[in-house]
């Protein structure tokens, strides 16, 4: 079959759309591609309008309100809308520049970017978002700016001097991160002397303090009273953060998670019965796993971004791409995906047989996580979908989840986030919170380029059956609630709700498919 004279168009503004997201473009202006690449490319659903000028990769058949291509987009279009804007002298506000550096995942509605170019002027964005240039006349000097992720931002100790009090009530998550990822005082000593920041070192001791590091906030105090200044200590914290043991310069987004699962785990044992306990009678046990199989499988894959593939173009250009009908397809999809499933399913109960007789929970999910990957999707190995060199480990590029505000780590953060969660389900004395947490934990690291809420529930029948409870099934009626439930976990750090959903769950009598 031939291509028609618009799909060879198409396929033709696909090539040229796949060579700019290798070159490393995920924003493009108008002038990266012709107005006929554009066209077609915005008319077949693959790219999407941001503002005029700029444009975001899609993907077709996707409604136009979906904000995850936006979210994905976000930060390099600050970098390349403000860049062509201010040139070299902008940088985003002292409270999303500390956010970065804590590691958020989970952007805020309006990016105010300081400039001694602003306006003043508010620029509307997809998903109700927008960007304030905000003119300043004491502009940072350019050893207190750097890039993180490619945004201009202040530097960690100039962010910190120039936070608003609130911000340490409001953001208690993201400062306490900041503080530990400083080595020692020099840093923040030298942008406070500068400054005269008397009020701002009172309140940085303070919080040094209040997280553990009493060193820092003697030194800060020794040294701005030696130079002259009145300094009266203050804990700007309204609630004193937990005393966790860090180390130096540890990656923000492992900082981020040993709070996060602290903060977390009385809010999902107060929603759980109480633990049955390792069962008299594995067999028995491992045969109501067994039975419940067919439901789960039916479920778990029915409840389940944005770069062009080779195959895609050439779908297109033989006149082979019909995304309105593509049966076939995806009928041979679901029989693999099927196919992995049950070979996955007997790597993990194979893994609970183990934690049932003598091991350690974490420590089971840590040495076979990687068997239950490669046994999901060795079907679409042998069948030429996958080449053998993707199951190799975790995902070496950027990830996006739909519907999601949450934009899961970078894959250099997921090679110490990984180690980190087993670290967690080692020493987590809790089924419960092993469970849940580890299957939100699972998610919101998004480990792998695909399969990741499989998986995630799969980690999460393992840790329930680590403490006696039952196999439970996500059922695909509460698929929508389910969503609702990690997406505040992930965005809003609220765990009680996803707590209550998997616990009710699992006293809900399953439905057979």
């Amino acid at each position: 079959m031939s291509a028609a004279p618009s799909q060879r168009k198409l396929a033709d503004a696909l090539a040229a759309l796949k060579g700019l997201q290798e070159a490393g473009k995920s924003v493009l202006r108008s002038t990266d591609l012709t107005r006929s690449q554009r066209e077609s490319l915005v008319k077949a659903g693959f790219l999407q309008l941001i503002v005029k000028g700029w444009y975001m990769p899609s993907r077709p058949g996707e409604d136009a309100g979906i904000s995850t291509p936006w979210y994905a987009s976000l930060k390099d279009f600050i970098r390349g809308y403000c860049g062509e804007r201010f040139g070299g002298q902008w940088y985003v506000s002292p409270e999303y520049s500390l956010r970065l550096h804590a590691g958020t995942t989970v952007h805020p509605k309006q990016i105010i970017v300081h400039t001694p170019k602003g306006k003043n002027g508010l620029l509307s964005l997809p998903d109700e978002c927008s960007i304030l240039d905000y003119k300043v006349k004491s502009f940072a000097p350019d050893e207190q700016v750097e890039l993180v992720d490619g945004v201009r931002v202040l530097t960690l100790p100039a962010a910190l001097t120039r936070v608003p009090e609130a911000f340490f009530v409001n953001y208690a998550r993201d400062v306490q991160i900041a503080l530990h990822r400083l080595s020692d005082a020099s840093e923040i000593n030298h942008v406070l002397l500068k400054g005269g920041h008397s009020t701002v070192a009172g309140r940085l001791s303070g919080a040094f303090r209040a997280v553990g590091r009493p060193k820092i906030a003697d030194e800060i105090l020794a040294t701005m009273r030696t130079a002259g200044y009145i300094v009266i200590e203050k804990n700007p914290f309204a609630i004193n953060p937990p005393e966790l043991e860090f180390s130096r310069r540890q990656s923000p987004y492992v900082l981020r998670m040993r709070l996060m699962w602290e903060d977390m785990r009385k809010g999902v044992i107060g929603k759980f019965p109480p633990e049955p306990g390792l069962p008299h009678n594995i067999e028995r046990f491992m045969a109501d796993v067994e039975e419940k199989y067919q439901s789960d499988a039916y479920h778990s894959l029915s409840i389940e971004g944005y770069r062009v593939t080779d195959e895609i173009i050439r779908k297109v250009a033989t006149g082979g791409w019909h995304p309105e009908n593509s049966a076939t397809d995806k009928q041979a999809k679901d029989a693999m995906a099927a196919h992995g499933y049950w070979l996955a399913h007997n790597e993990v109960k194979a893994t609970i047989r183990d934690i049932l007789v003598s091991g350690n929970p974490g420590e089971a999910f840590s040495t076979d996580h990687g068997t239950w990957y490669r046994s999901l999707f060795a079907p679409n190995v042998d069948a030429g979908f996958l080449e053998l060199h993707d199951l190799a480990g975790y995902r070496s590029g950027q990830v996006f989840i739909r519907k999601a505000s949450h934009v899961p780590p970078s894959p250099e953060a997921v090679r110490d986030m990984m180690p980190e969660l087993c670290d967690l389900l080692q020493k987590e004395p809790h089924a419960a919170v092993r469970a849940v947490l580890g299957h939100f934990m699972f998610v919101y690291i998004h480990p792998y380029f695909d399969g990741n809420g499989r998986l995630g529930r799969f980690l999460m029948n393992a840790m329930l059956a680590s403490g006696g409870y039952p196999w439970t099934v996500i059922q695909l009626e509460t698929r929508a609630e389910y969503m609702e439930a990690l997406e505040a976990a992930s965005s809003r750090g609220s765990i009680e709700k996803f707590a209550e959903f998997i616990s009710n769950s699992m006293q809900k009598k399953d439905k057979d498919k």
